[in-house]
């Protein structure tokens, strides 16, 4: 259970936040919720993030509150729930919660700037794909914080066959997200697409040829910094296709690589605390 003194932090926060981001100071909102999230996302103690998170998410909410039409704090506010419930929450119900929360915020996001795919979210699938295939780059962004907001809520639940039906919406925004921008939060739509079509093995309709191909475009769109992307391509696809030579390299590459990278640290940081899990366990 978080320390009281996150929650008198919290109370200190979110007063001050209102009396200098108050009025017209939409930027400076704007500003602060941006690192509040690099300041997350750039830690690399899980452990301080897992303490200190409530606070933030506390301190998000009450800006949200603040300006429940800013899309640009709606999809800040997504992304440290998402990131939180993802990577932070051990407990089932309390990641299926956060990750509610965070397909929420996302959803205002989408539906402030982009009504007609608004509209068309929960229309038939033929009636869904045109709504999609209209949207440009300029809102790529929100697109992308919908998709990946959804993706993070059919994981938490994945016991619910309500949520399970929502995946071909989902790859079929993060297919648009790859078509418009490749790189995009570099290569992240390819890494979740390549965890989508390696649910399944070829024998039973999956697709693993095409998901190391954009496992690798994600690998590439970063650099190499994105160690998750190594962990999801050794767990999902060399495992699914017995490569052990692959699994057991890409493991070894995470665990040598400097997690500390912007933007990535955090993720890093689980990355190699996977890989050291996924080493261990006697797969092959």
């Amino acid at each position: 259970m978080p320390d009281r003194g996150l929650f008198l932090l919290a109370r200190l926060l979110i007063p001050l936040a209102a009396l200098l981001l108050g009025g017209c100071a939409s930027f400076a909102t704007d500003r602060m919720a941006e690192r509040l999230s690099l300041a997350m996302l750039n830690q690399n103690d899980p452990e301080i993030v897992r303490a200190g998170a409530p606070a933030y998410l506390l301190l998000i909410d009450s800006l949200i509150a603040d300006a429940p039409d800013n899309g640009k704090l709606l999809l800040a506010g997504s992304r440290l729930y998402g990131a939180y419930a993802s990577g932070l929450v051990q407990d089932e119900q309390r990641r299926k919660n956060l990750s509610n929360r965070s397909l929420d915020y996302a959803r205002q996001a989408l539906c402030g700037e982009l009504t007609d795919l608004c509209a068309a979210l929960d229309l038939p699938y033929p009636d869904f794909t045109p709504a999609v295939d209209r949207i440009g780059q300029s809102d790529l962004p929100y697109l992308y914080g919908f998709a990946s907001a959804q993706l993070g809520w059919i994981q938490a639940n994945s016991d619910d066959w309500n949520a399970v039906a929502a995946l071909p919406k989902t790859q079929y925004m993060l297919e648009r997200v790859v078509q418009l921008e490749p790189g995009h939060e570099q290569g992240r739509a390819q890494l979740y697409m390549g965890a989508l079509l390696s649910l399944r093995p070829a024998s039973l309709g999956g697709k693993p040829e095409q998901a190391k191909r954009y496992f690798e475009q994600a690998i590439e769109y970063s650099g190499g910094h994105d160690l998750i992307a190594k962990v999801e391509y050794a767990k999902r696809y060399a495992r699914l296709v017995f490569d052990q030579q692959l699994h057991d390299r890409l493991l070894s590459e995470v665990l040598k690589a400097d997690p500390n990278q912007p933007g990535l640290t955090l993720s890093n940081t689980i990355a190699q605390e996977k890989a050291k899990a996924l080493l261990k366990d006697d797969y092959f």
